[in-house]
């Protein structure tokens, strides 16, 4: 059962605290104070939750007064009962709305609800950076280098134990990380179908399926991609960054940038430091 938020639990509270007066003037046992002290009832159980103490305090208010065996009380002994319990109840109602007013959060403060990316993010929580990487060896060690100059960890898959798991299993294991980095390096080449003789620079198919697995489980501001040449990207994938990977170095701005961007605490100094 969800709690109500700060406003509408003492607005309840209060509806019930206000229809006191107008009680006094009828019977305890009529049906308009059956019903307020049990709408009072479900009010302070929606409120407070069903085994809080609350719904005691308020149900422990006694509204007969002392009873002597054999001895009938008088209509202005009953009402005189009656009375003193609804300012008991009144004294009850006010100590919960002052509770709340003293100690719940405003809905301003209250944390805003995250998606599911945004969970999984922080569930995530390493400074562990996938290298999505093809055939171009000397490319991928550039970029794991680089990474670890600005203090984060590289993982890069065939460097990881096997220990008698699948690759794909291996894959799903290391694939709790902060941030993905694929390489679309231009190792393959292909063209449509019909149009043989137009082949384009491709990256490999691991490193497009990789690439999209990525996105898929820790959002696309977590996974970024380095671009060689005229290699082809994705056309599912707009709305992904891609960064140029030439040869001055210009891709290292740029990634640092999207580190940051992503929450990792990086210092470009470190990258550029001689």
């Amino acid at each position: 059962m969800a709690r109500p938020t700060k406003a509408k639990a003492i607005e309840h509270l209060r509806k019930a605290l206000d229809a006191i007066p107008e009680l006094k003037q009828v019977q305890f046992d009529s049906p308009q104070f059956k019903k307020w002290r049990r709408d009072t009832k479900i009010v302070i159980n929606h409120t407070f939750g069903e085994e809080s103490s609350h719904i005691a305090d308020f149900m422990s208010v006694d509204y007969f007064g002392t009873i002597i065996l054999g001895q009938r009380k008088s209509d202005y002994e009953r009402h005189k009962a009656q009375s003193k319990g609804l300012d008991s109840a009144a004294a009850v109602l006010e100590s919960m709305i002052n509770e709340i007013e003293d100690f719940w959060e405003d809905e301003s403060h209250t944390p805003t609800p995250v998606n599911s990316e945004a969970h999984e993010i922080e569930r995530i929580n390493t400074n562990e950076v996938f290298i999505i990487h093809g055939r171009d060896d000397r490319t991928k060690q550039t970029v794991a280098r680089f990474l670890e100059t600005l203090g984060l960890e590289p993982l890069i898959l065939h460097e990881q134990a096997n220990r008698g798991r699948t690759i794909i299993e291996k894959f799903e294991e290391h694939s709790q990380v902060g941030f993905a980095l694929a390489l679309l390096t231009p190792d393959d080449v292909g063209a449509i179908k019909g149009d043989e003789s137009n082949l384009n620079p491709r990256a490999r198919q691991n490193v497009i399926f990789e690439f999209g697995y990525f996105i898929g489980k820790i959002g696309r501001k977590r996974v970024c991609a380095l671009v060689q040449g005229d290699v082809e990207k994705p056309s599912d994938y707009d709305g992904v960054l891609y960064i140029p990977l030439d040869d001055s170095g210009g891709w290292k701005i740029g990634l640092i940038k999207e580190l940051k961007t992503a929450g990792f605490n990086v210092d470009a100094n470190r990258a550029f430091r001689t």
